[in-house]
């Protein structure tokens, strides 16, 4: 999976925001703010990161179990994919 282009992260007022540029700002009207977990997943995803890689990077940054963790993930990226911010 790969974060689409015309997005990009960051840190506004110690904020993590997603920021349409370009083209993508035509589709995509606002910001997104992440939490520390989902600006982790998605730094994993601009580097190309597929479900279960970023399944377990989560289980080694995070104290979390692996059924809660692949849930939250699922949820997360089936979001990223309603706002089409990411390809597989």
């Amino acid at each position: 999976m790969k974060i689409k282009e015309g997005y990009i992260l960051r840190e506004v007022a110690g904020s993590n925001i997603v920021v349409p540029i370009g083209n993508a700002q035509v589709s995509f009207n606002g910001i997104m703010t992440l939490n520390d977990v989902g600006t982790f997943i998605w730094k994993l995803l601009e580097n190309g990161a597929d479900k279960q890689q970023i399944l377990q990077a989560v289980l080694d940054e995070y104290d979390v179990d692996s059924e809660r963790a692949e849930h939250d993930i699922a949820i997360y990226l089936e979001k990223l994919r309603s706002k089409d911010l990411i390809e597989d």
